[in-house]
């Protein structure tokens, strides 16, 4: 599925799917779900059982730009911008 409209609301960001369906994810979700190779490093790291604290510029999404066909690349308010987060793993983490 691609997503035809994302809308950030307060601490969700809210994304309408292109067969009309709607999910969101809160904003602390998709930041701990980073899927950048600095943010996998820290969870293998860390395990299953961390629970990154993060401070309000962390969860404040600054810009979100589409990469090709595929994919958003989300820039965060404190400059984090390394995680492209392809359709299906925000379609994959927006309904766990």
């Amino acid at each position: 599925m691609i997503p035809v409209k994302l809308n950030i609301d307060k601490n969700t960001l809210n994304i309408t799917w292109n067969d009309n369906s709607e999910d969101k994810i809160k904003l602390a979700n998709l930041r701990r779900l980073c899927p950048c190779a600095v943010c996998n490093s820290e969870r293998e790291k860390n395990g299953n059982t961390y629970i990154p604290i993060y401070t309000g510029n962390q969860l404040k999404i600054e810009n979100i730009k589409i990469v090709g066909s595929y994919a958003v690349n989300i820039i965060w308010k404190d400059g984090h911008s390394n995680g492209i987060y392809d359709f299906d793993y925000l379609l994959k983490i927006s309904r766990n």
